[in-house]
């Protein structure tokens, strides 16, 4: 993550191991893509897991067994899934570089967007003051990327004045929480993936 952060505005570097191997995800244009599980452990322990997709050709020659620990260079990435009932945002890291790794677990996104929701502040129930936002990352060739972002303590205040269209950058780490959803037909365990901010500033885009 050497690159000048003036024309950066998504990007992703994760070390940790492997928990599920690749397997197909799909093909787009003629190319392949794979998926696989990278869990990234948290310094409290917590284990993050994230979902990462490549094409075919970078997975080549890297043996990406289960407790392999890898290195991923990405950027974050959001899709709308309409299978099931209602629509699920579905965050993933595409990968544009991967190498297996001996150091230590990593866990840091750049981005840089404009909020595209008003920001929902809120205090948890032990009194941390925590600010909800949805940030729009343009993608080259006109696409955008819609992701969770989530602010604590001065960082909540800060963001909690801001409307939408304000544009921010921020850096953070990308995590993952189980929630149960409640359906007509039952209840289902699902997870949730967000960026948790650890500096951010309001920039002119």
């Amino acid at each position: 993550m050497e690159q000048s952060m003036v024309d950066v505005c998504n990007m992703a570097l994760l070390r940790g191991a492997v928990e599920e191997g690749p397997a197909f995800s799909h093909e787009n244009h003629g190319r392949t893509f794979d998926r696989f599980t990278l869990g990234v452990r948290r310094l409290s322990g917590v284990l993050d897991r994230v979902h990462v997709i490549a094409e075919h050709g970078l997975l080549e020659g890297i043996s990406l067994r289960e407790g392999a620990t890898v290195e991923v260079e990405g950027q974050i990435r959001s899709f709308n899934n309409r299978s099931g009932q209602g629509r699920r945002l579905i965050i993933t890291v595409y990968a544009t570089r991967i190498s297996l790794s001996r150091e230590e677990p990593e866990n840091r996104v750049f981005l840089r967007g404009r909020i595209c929701r008003e920001p929902v502040y809120r205090r948890t129930p032990l009194g941390r003051e925590i600010c909800d936002l949805m940030l729009a990352v343009e993608r080259p060739y006109g696409r955008v990327d819609y992701l969770p972002c989530i602010l604590w303590g001065s960082l909540a205040r800060m963001a909690a004045d801001c409307p939408r269209g304000t544009g921010l950058w921020l850096w953070g780490r990308l995590q993952s929480r189980t929630y149960i959803k409640q359906l007509e037909t039952g209840s289902e365990e699902r997870t949730a993936f967000e960026i948790s901010a650890v500096t951010a500033e309001t920039v002119d885009l």
